[in-house]
């Protein structure tokens, strides 16, 4: 995206002295773009299929929905951005009793979506389009943020019976939720009050003057469902109780209303208001599984209601939170009638008797009983419940997670059925860091919890105790940023300042994702034309042998952090390129040159597998008059291409008569057109892995349901110079077998022929489905399907499409073809089709151009599922789990490479080899990270951040103020941008605050200069602009 800068006025007048040869025009270019990290919504439910069970982040302008893998990370699926501001964001459960059948989102959740532009909107996810669509949308107001017009809160009935929808105040509505057939979702609103009420005051005895007082529910703060009985619903389960809490003008505390709402009779009427004496009440939440049962959270303590009779609430019990020791636990179930008048805190024994020993115990919070964060602060004043989340799923009693504002975690268990009702088991602090925003409790007993200006964590329940597994990345509020090329790798990166306070930090923000270099070599390999890696035996869990191939020569490395020169205890060629190579047989590998195949045995020196000679066992096959252009390696099967006239051989493996090995022929067929590349799908040994983005969307073992003749081991597909695409059967002893083919003709929007259409790399890769990638040598990316009645993309399809597609039918397999060469001893196969038809007519549904080079593919490990690396002009991520109709591909943070090969090893399981000018770099992809960024943690709010080259340094300004009235505390800072280590620290006096600075060169020397402000009072004023008399500018010289 380029856009135009205008010149200013001034820029113009000085116009005549530039060179001519300079633009006059300024162009910004947008590389890339940075998406939102700040987490302002969290909802859980099954969101793609019944049987997954999903997590969906709302982020103000953004859908994002993410899985929490077996480990404790956040995976992302899919980001989607919205029309508006995301308000609130709920889950309205699968009922069939109460909502109508329909086929996309039978048996599903769907994803409730309260936002400013006015509709409630209801969404399911696609998983054929990789995207979240409407289902219904109920228009409810105007666009924007009215006070009295419905769409600020949204709460849902736990059985999924209704959605309620509140205003910011005064007004509020339920939507039953319908059971008829057709396309709505809920039926018509019923709207409280019906009618605002009037009322006429004299404003002075016996005055005619009157005012009119319009009185409505005030500012509603939070609103809840409690469910109820079915015995105690008369009308078949219409009638709900909705309790709302909200504050009205003039009043000291906030009150709670019980309405009981009617959904057949339309009506909704108030049964009873509720105000306890004592702390502000902030939000009301009902218990699962606890019909007439609701909690009422407090500034510093949460209450028990009970409302099985809505027309008369009355307190159980409360419950005020306070710091216990791990082995403590507090039982609270008492009697609260008599006590609301007490404001002093004069409650039931038990509970006067919990504060008497969380107050005798203050001292013992920090013997290392409690676990404990880098980023916690203690306060010693009466600590309020800042966040909370019901256990899904539970199995017996109901538990909430509770976080106080002071980063204290508490989990409290609701024991049903004893004899005097209720009874609430406090435990002890499990787990403290900065105070959560927003906490969500997971399947697995994982817990999100999100911070406001910081990362959050995914914690998870391990022997009584909250262990921290993971972090979710936080980099708002960004103050700052310095963009600098700092490894010098031709890899722009962004210095931010995030975060306030005490989760103030530094951020290294990059593009795609994140690469860990684990060893770069000089820039001693010139002239690499290929790597590959290679197991001793088919069921070893690790790589034994890196294969590097040269113009003229070959390596063979043992695979490690320290790599060894193997290449004569292996067998290889080390005088010859090597084309293609692997594993054939057990103990046997095949290296394939330009005028010979080998079949070699590696001795005990290359592996402790190998044989115990002194010189490897080595076979060759060579062909006759032809020279090898390619190759493939399968188990017990190697698939050359032969030189003009365009030949494909198969050779396999048998027992020889002297007891040894030998390289035979098994079939070759004549083409049309040269072979450009070759592939042959494999699986790894032992069951397929499914990643934890699609598990559950699809079986572990779905080859049930490829198409015919279609068997991994038996197939393998390859691209031609036509240009084509082609799955082909290689059975052993039978004749090559044409199943499918795509034929590729690409047109831009002119109408003209795209040229270098070639195909330089296959892949055949499974999601629900089989499809073929293909990369282009003009820098294309393909993705072809067998045909089904729904597999056109709609871009695709589109008459404005600037790709077109002819597909052709025709493969370029032809009949038999009378060799030659009459020296050759078997005779070529006529071509085969599956059950004597035409192959099938692969289906082209999507193109990336990922560069203008040509694109390799790179399978990350041996299986249809895999991730595959893509090389271009960059290397990309392909990833198959991503999208079943497109291509989902991001970028990788690393250097142009032109060869990559995925290692496996004890000291590095899920490396990868990357050629990068003339180098070998052994890295690791973190590819399950959010954002690619480094965190380095200052402790304070970062201001203003500048990088100086010649040092190689930051330099941070950062400010704080305290709540001691001691006044701002400004610093100049410098950090190492590598290890985050504070080099060195340039205090201003106090009272003075540091606004701004910048890097100033005089003469031969280097200064910063650091603009303050000395302010007795406000800065700025309520209208933004600078208060004059109260801002005095200084600048500090320091040298650079």
């Amino acid at each position: 995206m380029a856009v135009q800068k205008k010149e200013a006025a001034g820029d113009q007048s000085h116009s005549k002295s530039q060179p001519k040869s300079q633009p006059k025009n300024c162009y910004c270019l947008a590389k890339c773009v940075l998406k939102g990290s700040a987490v302002l919504q969290a909802v859980y439910g099954h969101i793609r299929s019944p049987t997954t069970l999903d997590v969906v982040f709302g982020k103000e302008t953004a859908l994002e929905l993410v899985v929490v893998s077996e480990n404790g990370t956040i995976q992302p699926v899919c980001e989607q951005t919205v029309f508006g501001t995301i308000k609130d964001l709920a889950v309205l459960p699968w009922n069939d009793q109460c909502r109508a059948a329909q086929p996309q989102t039978y048996g599903k959740d769907l994803l409730v979506v309260l936002s400013d532009s006015g509709n409630l909107s209801f969404l399911t996810f696609s998983v054929e389009m990789h995207r979240f669509l409407a289902v219904a949308h109920i228009h409810l107001s105007q666009s924007g943020n009215l006070r009295r017009e419905l769409g600020r809160m949204l709460a849902v009935e736990s059985k999924g019976r209704a959605i309620a929808v509140a205003a910011f105040e005064d007004r509020m509505a339920v939507f039953p939720v319908t059971t008829a057939a057709g396309n709505n979702i809920v039926e018509e609103k019923i709207v409280y009050p019906m009618e605002s009420r009037m009322q006429v005051v004299d404003t002075e005895p016996g005055s005619s003057r009157t005012r009119e007082t319009i009185t409505g529910l005030g500012t509603i703060w939070s609103m809840s469902f409690v469910s109820i009985e079915c015995k105690a619903s008369s009308k078949g389960g219409s009638i709900l109780v909705l309790a709302v809490l909200l504050h009205r003008k003039g009043a000291v505390l906030n009150e709670l209303q019980v309405l009981v709402c009617d959904t057949k009779e339309k009506t909704i009427h108030l049964r009873s208001r509720f105000s306890s004496p004592g702390p502000l009440a902030l939000s009301v939440a009902g218990i699962p599984a606890s019909p007439g049962f609701a909690l009422l959270f407090r500034n510093g303590d949460f209450i028990l209601l009970d409302l099985i009779n809505p027309s008369n609430p009355c307190v159980v019990s409360r419950v005020r939170l306070s710091r216990l020791t791990v082995d403590e636990e507090m039982n609270v179930l008492e009697d609260y009638a008599g006590q609301e008048g007490d404001e002093e805190g004069n409650f039931s024994v038990a509970a006067s008797a919990l504060l008497e020993l969380s107050d005798s115990r203050t001292s013992s919070a920090g013997r290392g009983d409690i676990i404990y964060s880098e980023q916690c602060k203690f306060s010693s004043s009466c600590p309020a419940i800042s966040s909370w989340s019901w256990e899904p799923d539970y199995f017996g009693n109901p538990r909430l997670v509770i976080c106080l504002d002071v980063g204290d975690f508490f989990i409290a268990e609701f024991l049903l059925g004893v004899q005097d009702g209720i009874k609430i088991k406090v435990s002890n602090c499990h787990y403290k860091c900065s105070p959560c925003k927003l906490l969500l409790w997971t399947k697995g007993g994982f817990i999100a919890a999100l911070v406001e200006m910081g990362d959050g964590q995914v914690l998870k329940i391990e022997e009584g105790a909250l262990v921290c597994r993971s972090l979710i990345q936080n980099i708002a509020p960004i103050l700052d940023i310095s963009l600098v090329d700092y490894h010098n790798e031709k890899q722009d990166q962004m210095f931010a300042c995030c975060g306030m306070g005490r989760e103030g930090s530094l951020r290294i923000i990059r593009n795609g994702i994140s690469v860990e270099k684990l060893l770069s070599t000089p820039p001693i390999y010139q002239g690499v034309t290929g790597t590959w890696t290679m197991r001793m035996k088919h069921h070893d869990s690790y790589h034994s042998f890196l294969v590097i191939s040269f113009v003229e020569e070959t390596r063979v490395l043992s695979v490690g952090l320290s790599f060894v020169d193997i290449t004569d205890a292996v067998g290889f060629d080390p005088n010859a390129s090597t084309l293609a190579c692997g594993l054939v047989e057990e103990g046997r590998v095949v290296q394939v040159c330009r005028n010979e195949v080998r079949l070699c045995a590696p001795t005990a020196a290359a592996h402790p597998a190998g044989l115990d000679l002194s010189v490897p066992l080595c076979t060759s096959w060579r062909p006759k008059s032809l020279s090898i252009s390619l190759g493939a390696i399968a188990w017990r099967t190697i698939i050359l291409a032969l030189s003009s006239p365009g030949i494909l051989l198969m050779l396999g493996i048998r027992t020889s008569s002297s007891g040894g090995h030998e390289l035979y022929e098994i079939q070759k067929v004549q083409l049309q057109a040269e072979v450009s590349c070759i592939s042959i799908p494999q699986e790894e040994p032992g069951p397929s892995s499914v990643p934890a983005s699609i598990v559950g969307l699809v079986e572990d073992n779905s080859y049930g349901t490829f198409p015919d003749g279609v068997e991994i081991g038996k197939i393998c597909v390859v691209g031609t110079h036509k240009p084509s695409v082609e799955l082909l059967s290689m059975v052993h002893g039978e004749n090559f077998t044409a199943l499918a083919v795509g034929s590729i003709s690409l047109t831009n929007t002119m109408g003209t022929a795209v040229s270098g259409c070639v195909p330089q790399d296959v892949r055949l890769a499974l999601f629900d489905r089989l499809y073929i990638l293909s990369g282009l040598r003009n820098g294309m990316l393909l993705r072809y399907e067998w045909p089904t009645s729904s597999i056109f993309s709609s871009e695709l399809t589109s008459p404005n499409c600037a790709l077109n597609t002819m597909l052709d039918a025709k493969s370029s397999l032809t009949d038999s073809y009378e060799s030659c060469h009459s020296q050759d001893k078997i005779n070529f196969n006529k071509m085969d089709t599956a059950e004597s038809s035409f192959p099938a007519q692969l289906q082209l549904i999507a193109v990336r151009r990922v560069g203008m080079t040509p694109v390799f593919l790179v399978p990350l490990c041996e299986s249809l599922r895999s991730d595959i690396i893509a090389l271009s002009d960059r290397p990309w991520l392909i990833q198959i789990a991503r999208d079943s109709q497109r291509i989902a591909y991001t970028s990788i943070s690393f250097q142009p490479a032109t060869h990559a090969t995925p290692v496996s090893s004890i000291d590095c399981p899920t490396g990868i080899f990357f050629v990068a000018d003339c180098s070998l770099h052994l890295v690791e992809m973190v590819h399950t990270k959010r954002l690619n960024v480094q965190k380095l943690l200052l402790g304070r709010t970062p201001r203003r951040v500048l990088y100086h080259s010649e040092s190689k340094t930051l330099l941070v300004m950062q400010s704080e103020c305290y709540e001691d009235d001691s006044g701002p505390v400004s610093e100049i800072c410098c950090v190492d941008p590598l290890s985050g280590s504070l080099l060195s620290t340039f205090r201003l006096d106090p009272g003075e605050t540091a606004k701004c600075m910048r890097l100033w060169k005089v003469g031969n020397e280097q200064v910063l200069v650091v603009g303050t402000g000395l302010s007795a009072g406000r800065a700025i004023m309520p209208s933004g602009e600078a208060e004059r008399g109260h801002f005095h500018t200084n600048f500090q010289w320091m040298m650079g």
